[in-house]
C-alpha cells in the first residue's frame, strides 16, 4: 500500500556518516572511558543490537546523554566531511511531489541535520531531533500526531536494529536500508516490512500504486 508519511533516520540512511563515525569513535571512547573499537570488532558490532553494542563496549548508561551531546558537537564541526548518499535528494523530491509528507527523526541536532540535508531540508514537513538512543518511539508518535495520518499510512526508514524496534513499538511499518551502520543480514533477520538495497527502491515502495514519476 502507498504511505502518506515517511519518517527518515539521518545518519547511515540519508547521510554517509559511518566513515566519520569510525574515525571518531575511539576519541569519544577515550574521553568517556569505554572500550575502544578495534578494526576486527567492526563487523561483529554491525550485527549487534544497540543494547549489545553498549554491553560489549562497556558504555555506562548514565553517560549516554553526555556522549550524545559531545558527538553532536563533533558532527557540527565535521559537516563538510559528511555528505548525503547519491540519489537522496532525487528520492526525497519524488516522495514530496507524490504528496508523501516527509519527517526526520534523528539523534543529531536539527541544526546539524539541516546543514547536512542542504536544499533537501525544505522538502521535510516535520523535524524531531536530538533523540536519545532509545527515544525514537516517543518522537515517532509525536510526528504521526502532527502529520494527522493513520498509523497504517506511516513508514519509518532507517539503517539500525533500533529503528525497526522503534517502528514496531509504535505500530507503523518499517523499512531498512542496506547501506548504513548495521549489517544487512542483521536487519533482514528482524523481518522488516521493506528492505531497500538501492536508493531507488524507496520511492517505488513508499509510493507503490500512486504511479509517481521518479525525479532525477
Amino acid at each position: 500500500m502507498p504511505y502518506s508519511l515517511a519518517i527518515f533516520d539521518l545518519d547511515g540512511t540519508l547521510a554517509d556518516s559511518f566513515p566519520w563515525f569510525l574515525r571518531t569513535i575511539n576519541d569519544i571512547a577515550d574521553r568517556f572511558g569505554f572500550r575502544r573499537v578495534a578494526d576486527e570488532d567492526i563487523e561483529e558490532l554491525r550485527h549487534a543490537s544497540s543494547r549489545e553494542i553498549l554491553a560489549r563496549l562497556e558504555v555506562p548508561l548514565w553517560k549516554l546523554p553526555a556522549i550524545a551531546r559531545h558527538a553532536r558537537r563533533l558532527k557540527a564541526e565535521a559537516t563538510a566531511e559528511i555528505s548525503l548518499f547519491a540519489g537522496v535528494e532525487a528520492m526525497l523530491r519524488t516522495l514530496a511531489e507524490g504528496d508523501v509528507q516527509l519527517a526526520l527523526v534523528t539523534s543529531d541536532s536539527e541544526a546539524n541535520a539541516r546543514e547536512k540535508l542542504g536544499e533537501a531540508a525544505a522538502l521535510f514537513s516535520h523535524f524531531d531531533c536530538a533523540a536519545s538512543l532509545f527515544g525514537k518511539p516517543a518522537k515517532f508518535r509525536r510526528v504521526v500526531r502532527c502529520a494527522g495520518v493513520e498509523l497504517s499510512q506511516v513508514i519509518a526508514i532507517g539503517d539500525e536494529v533500533r529503528d525497526i524496534e522503534a517502528a514496531r513499538s509504535v505500530g507503523i511499518a518499517c523499512g531498512a536500508v542496506c547501506w548504513g551502520y548495521a549489517a544487512p543480514a542483521a536487519l533482514r533477520a528482524l523481518g522488516p516490512d521493506h528492505v531497500f538495497e538501492r536508493m531507488d527502491d524507496i520511492a517505488e515502495a513508499v509510493c507503490s500504486d500512486r504511479g509517481i514519476r521518479r525525479v532525477g
